[in-house]
């Protein structure tokens, strides 16, 4: 999906040639699940697999958005009529993009949007950050905004929270904007410090596989948004603004306090263990022991599987069948209830542990998962 291809495309919706063309990344989480919205840490890296945006500005109050994945013409909005919650379709994630910039005071007069995009969806790899950072940044871009990359990335945010209604937290938008080829974005989300952590895998004969198990997940369903209820009521239990103040060694004393709320007992350990084990991956990648971190990924799926209870059979069974054929280490990734796993794998093993999983699934009778290699991969930016 190039950009001329993208660009010719609106040029036979709209009737003339875009005024440029923007990318903006999926991404996949290294570690660090469920902490964004506990003011915690974070190590997502920007795959290749993107959504590309042909855009220009109009002046009359219109926003026209067309995707190649629907049918029909553009769908045609007033920017003076948008609401929050108004909209159930994917056009939210757009829209909400342009409604959460003029809520916050920037002259968005209009656009013509076409959007191509080769994130797989509803597989826990961003897609809807990826169609709202594009937007942002192509708006940012016509209009002269003038905003920075993590200023976007909170304003995306908010179009999520507030306008489409999930409940998300901050890693997906920054992760799709502020990516760096090779490397993994360090990012605590309380005061959006980031630290670019060199990943480049192959040069150490390793692969970080991506198992999209073809579980759809939706994350303004209820499951997220209690996980998280449940996160703040323990934070409001012990005293603290966020679940990231509990110190990793102050873990069991907290615990202690929360007594028989057995729900926030296993929200609260993960929180405060994965934050932990975000560090821990840190320190093992600036001292050069990348397989090191194989164990602290595995670490991450038990607690997500058992404390946070948001895996799948599916997922399981990429874990576990990943780690009984040679893998150093898996882990599910994103929001939970399907989705995808990472498995990091020495280059030699990736055909077995393909075909492995690929055989798995088969005797469970699953769908056939999709398998690929996440390469760190270039944030948002302007290909046209």
């Amino acid at each position: 999906m190039g950009a001329q291809q993208v660009a010719e495309r609106f040029a036979e919706l709209y009737g003339t040639r875009p005024e440029g063309v923007w990318a903006a990344p999926g991404r996949v989480n290294l570690i660090g699940e469920h902490t964004d919205y506990n003011d915690g840490f974070v190590m997502p890296f920007a795959l290749p697999h993107r959504t590309v945006a042909a855009v220009s500005r109009r002046t009359d109050g219109i926003l026209r958005l067309h995707s190649a994945d629907t049918g029909g013409g553009p769908a045609e909005l007033r920017l003076d009529a948008l609401a929050p919650e108004s909209d159930r379709d994917w056009t939210a994630y757009p829209a909400g993009v342009a409604w959460a910039l003029r809520e916050a005071g920037h002259a968005i007069t209009g656009a013509d949007i076409h959007l191509a995009s080769t994130v797989p969806t509803g597989a826990g790899l961003s897609s809807s950050a990826a169609l709202e950072v594009v937007v942002a940044l192509a708006l940012n871009d016509l209009y002269d905004l003038g905003l920075q990359r993590w200023k976007l990335a909170r304003l995306c945010q908010r179009a999520e929270n507030v306008y489409v209604g999930a409940p998300t937290g901050i890693m997906d938008q920054t992760a799709s904007a502020c990516c760096e080829p090779g490397h993994a974005l360090f990012l605590d989300t309380r005061d959006l410090s980031q630290q670019q952590i060199p990943f480049d895998l192959a040069a150490e004969g390793l692969r970080l596989l991506v198992v999209d198990t073809q579980v759809k997940h939706a994350h303004s369903g209820g499951e997220y948004g209690k996980r998280r209820a449940g996160c703040e009521k323990g934070a409001a239990l012990l005293g603290v603004d966020a679940l990231r103040d509990i110190p990793y060694a102050g873990l069991d004393a907290a615990l202690a306090r929360l007594g028989d709320e057995e729900e926030v007992v296993r929200l609260v350990r993960h929180v405060v263990t994965e934050d932990e084990r975000v560090e821990r991956t840190v320190a093992l990648l600036r001292a050069g022991d990348t397989r090191a971190i194989g164990p602290v990924l595995t670490e991450g799926h038990a607690s997500l599987r058992d404390d946070f209870r948001i895996s799948c059979p599916e997922l399981d069974l990429v874990v576990d069948t990943a780690l009984a054929h040679g893998a150093l280490g898996a882990r599910m990734t994103g929001g939970g209830f399907g989705g995808s796993a990472v498995v990091l794998a020495e280059a030699t093993e990736v055909d077995t542990l393909t075909k492995a999983v690929e055989e798995a699934f088969a005797a469970a009778a699953f769908t056939a998962p999709r398998v690929f290699e996440a390469v760190p991969s270039p944030g948002a930016h302007r290909l046209l």
